[in-house]
């Protein structure tokens, strides 16, 4: 190891301390998606795995999912209920605890005050130990609502615990909260990958639950996925997230290393 890899590692561990165990000791994680689905896909198997363990799952979903068919007879407020029903469904066989809608509309998201001050006031609600997101720093990614969301979710877990911030929330009886740890999915960099083979047969179940949103041939493409994410963790099947605190990131041009 030279020189510029133990600095770098020992950055990671001034920065990130026990960063491989950020979902061990957690007993509440919120989990903010851009859709209907999102979560479940990219997280399902550990959300049902902190479940059973005893940890609070709060989805919060920021779009409505109303653009989400390629069938012309359904119309925008149909397809959103029926994504609605479906992620309810699927919510029940992984054990989340609530969910929480925005309704924004889906593929229109912008990035705004608004959305940012609703998402410190849900951190200030929950208090979570852990936030999760969609990384929206993804190359090629790009659907809108996915790289607002992302962007608006580590705004607000780095601003919710400045009590400057979203002043009004102190007024109606919340108090500032930073969360332990973000947590991306869908990262090109993960430097946590957690084992789901337990979980898997569970995981595709509620996946299975988002009929609307599956094509041919999608299910055997996500198995590929998460073995091959398994494969990177030693394990057969896993998910993989980038995690960083809510300190990192802010002036930090080592975020991607770590």
């Amino acid at each position: 190891m030279n020189a510029s890899d133990l600095e770098l590692k020992n950055i990671k561990r001034l920065l990130l301390p026990n960063v491989e165990k950020v979902f061990e000791k957690c007993n509440t994680v919120l989990s903010i998606q851009p859709h209907p689905d999102d979560t479940d896909i990219a997280a399902g198997g550990t959300m049902v795995k902190l479940a059973r363990n005893g940890c609070q799952i709060v989805y919060v979903t920021v779009t409505d999912g109303g653009a989400g068919t390629s069938e012309r007879s359904l119309s925008w407020e149909s397809v959103a209920g029926i994504r609605r029903k479906e992620q309810e469904s699927a919510a029940r066989i992984l054990g989340v605890s609530k969910l929480v809608w925005l309704n924004y509309r889906d593929s229109e998201l912008e990035q705004t005050m608004e959305l940012r001050s609703k998402l410190i006031t849900l951190i200030r609600r929950f208090k979570p130990d852990v936030v999760l997101t969609v990384d929206p720093w993804l190359r090629y990614e790009a659907h809108p609502d996915h790289r607002v969301t992302g962007i608006a979710v580590s705004e607000a877990s780095l601003l919710s615990g400045f009590p400057n911030v979203n002043h009004v929330d102190l007024l109606n009886g919340l108090e500032p909260h930073t969360p332990n740890f973000i947590a991306y999915y869908w990262s090109e960099k993960p430097n946590v990958y957690v084992d789901i083979t337990e979980w898997i047969d569970i995981k595709f179940k509620a996946i299975m639950e988002h009929a609307s949103q599956l094509s041919d041939g999608m299910i055997s493409l996500l198995k590929s996925v998460f073995r091959l994410m398994g494969e990177k963790a030693g394990c057969e099947y896993a998910e993989a997230f980038k995690v960083l605190t809510p300190s990192t990131l802010h002036c930090n041009t080592y975020a991607s290393e770590l």
